[in-house]
């Protein structure tokens, strides 16, 4: 009679296989995970820049440079926004500078996963000032 079962090496290379497709997966998945993080400090950014535009136009001047606590100040104000998000996806504040770079009137920037001004990737900077760049 012959028993029908599995050997330890088919098992080891079902094992085998399974986590290499784990490692690609992870390292395919980690990859997304950081440009979604981008594209949602990106949104963010621009829903923020529109807040400041309407503080502008209710206050005749733009909120103080260096915090942008007077747009979490006012819960009944229009251009009211929730302090927590005033936080970039990596768990750090934005900056609001005045002036902008390059004519503009101001600039809010994350500096992405790194905390850092400049770098490449899910380290680069996203600015207010640079939105509408085609820049990845």
């Amino acid at each position: 009679m012959r028993r029908s079962g599995m050997t330890l090496i088919e098992i080891l290379a079902v094992v085998v296989i399974l986590g290499m497709l784990a490692v690609v997966l992870t390292v395919s998945f980690s990859g997304k995970m950081g440009k979604a993080k981008r594209e949602i400090a990106k949104t963010q950014i621009g829903q923020i820049a529109g807040q400041i535009e309407l503080y502008q136009l209710e206050k005749h001047r733009l909120p103080d440079a260096g915090t942008l606590s007077a747009l979490s100040s006012a819960p009944d104000a229009s251009y009211y926004i929730e302090p927590a998000k005033l936080i970039d996806p990596w768990g750090k504040a934005l900056l609001y500078i005045v002036p902008g770079p390059e004519g503009h009137a101001f600039e809010v920037v994350s500096y992405g996963s790194d905390g850092q001004p400049g770098g490449t990737g899910d380290a680069a900077d996203v600015s207010s000032a640079n939105l509408g760049d085609a820049k990845p």
